[in-house]
């Protein structure tokens, strides 16, 4: 392993690169190495605690418009006539019950993305620098999706069973299912608010990328600062 003072001098010696206008400005091949990939492991785990800890907090989904678990596109089109006979608070709570359970899901994330980023290999490292700017966002997708459905599913059922939002949910799903103006997926509480906190995390993971993007040395954190600031 190369002492931190010899990363330092490969990583700027990277952004001298970019400066001086050579041709292959970032050479990936400085990534050979555990050292290396640090900045982007740390880049990688910040924006995964920034997005957890921004969900997880109280009304984290319900008061933020981008991840806001709203109702299935055949409720929501319904609720008009919903509101003509009277439910429209029953189904009001709905959405605040939904968005209440994702929040409380989401923390459970959080040892699960630290340990992709702790597994992450030279490769994958090379892919994300190389890739767009929603590519850590990806990276964490592929490596998290599966286990984080399975560890999300029983703790949004909990929550929805406590306060009968399952049951409220389900009969009426149920049989709009029927119809076939929703998937099977939504069809569960459990299902739908899973995979709508899924990606409300992955697309707040995708915004703390950007913005590291955007501005690298803004991240407060030296190494991520010359990493992603090579690649500018």
């Amino acid at each position: 392993m190369f002492p931190i003072s010899i990363l330092r001098r490969r990583v700027a010696g990277a952004a001298l690169l970019v400066v001086s206008g050579v041709a292959g400005a970032f050479s990936l091949s400085d990534l050979s190495n555990q050292d290396a990939t640090g900045g982007l492991k740390a880049a990688l785990e910040q924006g995964a605690k920034v997005a957890v800890g921004k969900l997880g907090q109280p009304n984290g989904f319900l008061n933020n418009d981008k991840v806001k678990i709203r109702l299935p596109g055949a409720l929501e089109q319904a609720m008009p006539l919903i509101r003509m006979t009277g439910q429209g608070q029953q189904v009001d709570q709905l959405v605040i019950d939904m968005n209440h359970a994702a929040e409380s899901a989401v923390p459970q994330a959080l040892p699960l993305l630290v340990n992709a980023v702790k597994s992450m290999s030279v490769t994958d490292a090379k892919n994300i620098l190389a890739g767009g700017e929603t590519s850590v966002t990806e990276f964490f997708r592929q490596k998290t999706a599966g286990e984080l459905a399975g560890k999300f599913g029983p703790i949004v059922k909990g929550v929805t069973d406590r306060n009968g939002l399952s049951a409220r949910y389900n009969a009426t799903m149920g049989q709009v299912a029927r119809t076939g103006l929703i998937s099977g997926d939504q069809a569960s509480v459990e299902g739908y608010v899973t995979q709508r906190a899924l990606d409300g995390l992955y697309l707040m993971i995708g915004e703390q990328e950007k913005a590291i993007r955007r501005d690298p040395m803004g991240s407060g954190s030296a190494i991520i600062g010359k990493v992603f600031g090579a690649l500018r």
